[in-house]
């Protein structure tokens, strides 16, 4: 039996850090600025509060993105791109408008 030597693969590695169908719709939503919690929820209302809270703890673990406590009354809680976060500005675009073209045409 021929075992396969393993290489590092930087599109999967990439894809291992975004992977998933909520992270992309995230990341999406917080290109343009921070945003807090509810506004994440309410801008993504088919994700589950317990899905969405799972997706930004690993994106905050993996360095994408920052997270800030606010303790006012009331407390909330608000989240950014990491300096490390940023530099998927283009992959994103690049999605965006990839996936505009696969629109499908009105038919008015």
């Amino acid at each position: 039996m021929t075992k396969l030597k393993q290489t590092w693969c930087p599109v999967e590695a990439t894809l291992a850090l975004v992977d998933g169908k909520w992270k992309p719709m995230i990341l999406l939503q917080l290109k343009d600025g921070p945003r807090r919690f509810n506004e994440l929820r309410r801008l993504l209302p088919h994700v589950t509060q317990r899905m969405m809270t799972l997706q930004l703890r690993a994106l905050e673990r993996d360095n994408i993105i920052w997270r800030k406590d606010f303790s006012e009354n009331p407390p909330h809680v608000e989240y950014g791109f990491t300096q490390k976060g940023l530099t998927l500005g283009p992959i994103l675009g690049a999605l965006e408008t990839w996936g505009e073209k696969l629109r499908p045409h009105s038919q008015s």
